[in-house]
């Protein structure tokens, strides 16, 4: 009885990778299941029989995404050669001997060996997909004679074929005995080459584990043929484009493709369409637009899934070829009527994690006209105010829209949520004097103006005026109410007093580092650029120190991300911390000289600490979901101060959170081991051989002007941090 193969959860349509060299890598499989590919296909062509299980379960261990093994079918190869390629001039004879011979231009073997008996004197021989014509001259015991036609190169292990039909059995003996093995692995998906009719698959299905899913492809004239009775017995069919236009002349398969994709369907057998769906990717990075037009139309046309073959086999970007066929597969299945124009605009992919809530806000006012402020109550703020409502407009604290109501602000201390359910941890509120507050009302628009400029940044559309308990406020958000904490400090002289309401931008706040502060939808735009879809964050206040490099590359390697984005806070800092220039300084030199060219991004966060720890590290990791990380690091007591917070404080919330949208990657305290000579959370030596690295520590040593020692900082970064003091820059706050 047929059973069903299931499709991708997302689009319901199906990516089918080979895996080869390129791709037989835990990491990169392990990108290739999140992308959305639904079987891993094992070539036995390519594949020597004592390496079929040590592969199998090679994968097994890597992914739980099912296996299919590939027959060789009934095709003839060539066999093994010297070198990789050979060239066979025109008009030279070539022996093909029954024996094995070690092959070169003029002496060499066809598999299977018994082929050779099949052959006959007249025989046109095409090789190595149209490389190169020949023709059988002559007949003896021990070989065949062919005369080459039309010359070129042939590699090894190359498809033949002959201008008539061969008989030859579906399954090879390699075939039989890789399939039992296969069996008794688990495999419980294969593939039948050059199936060419009914009893094809009965045969392959009579040497397969008792439930074994079957694909038959369709790669020659008598499988287009007799389509419907291999369909009959089979769960799904692959057409093979490139075998098949060896008998077929290719200007016809555009039509084959569409007759085998619609007898299929009324067949009510799954099809999957292979070969060159992205063949220039096997040596670039992006593909031509024709190759996108083509798996398009393919999927238009009805093929159930797309199968890569040799780019995720051998070429050299296996990950960026399956992230390119999901991407089209979104976009097939999320606009099968065309394009809503709002989303014409949009730059970034649908594989980059959602922004949080669902849509970036933009809250950022064009072209505004000077005279809708002439009639607004202004009220002056500070910096931080406006820079909050700077980062709601463009996006950053995105699903907010504006400074929390009551309502609002109750339901995050309460349970960590917004009123409809969204999790959010931290208050973003616009907090005033009560005296401020009593010639304001609800349902006015007020102006937001920089305090000793007067400038106005920012319009609120007063919604809520009310007051909070700021010892409750305090306990709710940072632990304590201890007025030594600097959160608690700040709060408590603002007043107690709240504004709520949605807020519209008029202009960005000018700063030194405009260019860092690339925005959510800049971001996006970048990754996309660049071909990422997962990206770890990173959030940070001090200058770059060898901790911190080192959890960062870890994060990348261990999550198997294709870069970082580093994203230090460059708000206003308390006394004593690193000026926001030298922390960017810091990173530059980083970029230029260590890190691996094309993993990291460099932007500003024009944000502030609150110092409410937990609360903080997830307000943190939801900002950078955002910009389009899907990976966020969360160390030792993130986002906290002074002992007000446990070291594991921030990783319990994330756990009791539960899945926000961007993974936690959580570390501990780091250590420098001097006999491990790296750096490690723990380890089984001596207490004597440990050497602690904090930001804290490293600010003490470069403010009495020295210079850390080597494990602690790299020496480029102490040298440029000492050299901007000594030029009389701004290093410290």
């Amino acid at each position: 009885m047929k059973k069903t193969i299931t499709g991708n959860k997302d689009t319901k349509k199906e990516i089918i990778c080979t895996l080869g060299p390129a791709s037989m890598q835990k990491g990169v499989i392990a990108r290739l299941e999140e992308l959305g590919v639904s079987l891993f296909r094992i070539n036995l062509s390519h594949t020597k029989l004592g390496d079929v299980a040590r592969v199998i379960r090679f994968i097994q261990s890597a992914t739980s995404v099912p296996i299919c093994l590939d027959t060789e079918g009934a095709q003839i190869r060539t066999g093994n050669l010297q070198e990789d390629k050979v060239f066979l001039a025109d008009n030279s004879i070539v022996r093909v001997p029954r024996k094995p011979v070690p092959g070169n231009s003029r002496n060499f073997n066809l598999y299977p060996a018994d082929i050779v008996d099949k052959l006959k004197i007249g025989d046109f021989v095409d090789i190595d997909f149209d490389s190169v014509l020949a023709q059988i001259i002559d007949k003896k015991r021990s070989c065949v004679l062919m005369r080459i036609l039309t010359g070129g190169f042939v590699g090894q292990n190359k498809a033949v074929s002959v201008d008539r039909d061969i008989l030859m059995p579906p399954l090879t003996k390699k075939d039989r005995k890789a399939l039992a093995i296969g069996a008794e692995l688990g495999i419980r998906y294969v593939a039948l080459s050059f199936a060419g009719q009914a009893s094809d698959v009965e045969e392959i299905r009579a040497v397969s584990a008792r439930n074994a899913s079957v694909i038959s492809k369709i790669e020659s004239i008598k499988g287009v043929v007799n389509l419907e009775e291999i369909a009959a017995k089979s769960e799904a069919l692959l057409l093979d484009r490139g075998d098949l236009s060896r008998q077929i002349p290719i200007e016809r398969i555009p039509w084959i493709q569409k007759d085998v994709i619609l007898r299929a369907g009324k067949s009510g057998t799954k099809i999957y369409v292979a070969t060159n769906l992205l063949e220039s990717m096997k040596a670039a990075r992006t593909p031509t637009r024709a190759e996108v037009n083509d798996i398009f139309n393919t999927l238009k046309d009805g093929a159930d899934g797309l199968v890569l073959a040799a780019e995720t086999a051998i070429g050299s970007y296996p990950v960026d070829c399956a992230r390119m066929v999901s991407k089209i597969l979104r976009q097939f299945v999320n606009f099968p009527n065309g394009y809503p124009a709002k989303e014409l605009e949009r730059r970034d992919s649908f594989l980059l994690v959602e922004p949080h809530g669902g849509a970036l806000v933009d809250k950022i006012r064009n072209n505004f006209d000077e005279r809708e402020i002439k009639g607004c109550k202004t009220l002056m703020v500070d910096k931080t105010v406006l820079l909050d409502a700077e980062q709601i407009a463009i996006g950053a604290f995105s699903p907010l829209e504006g400074f929390m109501t009551k309502e609002a602000l109750e339901s995050v201390l309460r349970s960590y949520r917004l009123p409809r359910g969204t999790v959010w941890p931290l208050p973003v509120v616009l907090q005033i004097k009560a005296e401020e507050a009593r010639r304001l009302k609800s349902g006015e628009s007020v102006a937001l103006a920089l305090k000793n400029t007067g400038e106005v940044y920012a319009l609120l559309h007063l919604e809520d005026i009310y007051t909070y308990d700021l010892a409750k406020f305090s306990a709710e958000t940072f632990g304590t109410a201890d007025d030594s904490h600097s959160g608690v400090q700040l709060l408590k002289k603002r007043g107690n007093t709240f504004l709520g309401g949605k807020i519209e931008l008029i202009r960005r706040l000018p700063s030194g580092h405009k260019h860092f502060e690339i925005t959510p939808r800049q971001a996006r735009m970048i990754f996309e650029n660049k071909n990422w879809t997962r990206v770890v964050g990173f959030h940070t206040r001090n200058v770059i120190h060898k901790v911190h490099e080192h959890i960062q590359m870890l994060a990348v390697r261990k999550y198997n991300c294709d870069g970082i984005f580093i994203h230090p806070a460059v708000g206003p800092k308390k006394r004593g911390d690193y000026s926001p220039g030298i922390i960017l300084k810091s990173y530059e030199l980083m970029m230029d000289k260590y890190y691996p060219a094309g993993k990291v991004v460099l932007g500003a966060f024009q944000s502030y600490s609150r110092y409410s720890g937990p609360r903080e590290a997830v307000f943190t990791a939801l900002c950078r979901k955002n910009f389009g990380c899907s990976h966020f690091i969360v160390g030792r007591d993130h986002t906290g101060v002074g002992n007000y917070y446990k070291s594991d404080d921030a990783h319990k919330l994330f756990n009791y959170l539960g899945d926000i949208g961007i993974s936690p990657v959580f570390f501990n305290e780091m250590h420098y081991c001097k006999q491990c000579k790296t750096y490690v959370e723990q380890c089984a030596h001596e207490k004597k051989y440990i050497q602690n690295i904090n930001g804290t520590e490293a600010r003490e040593i470069l403010r009495s002007r020295k210079s850390p020692p080597g494990w602690f900082m790299r020496k480029d970064v102490s040298k440029l941090v000492l050299n901007e003091a000594k030029k009389g820059n701004r290093v410290f706050v």
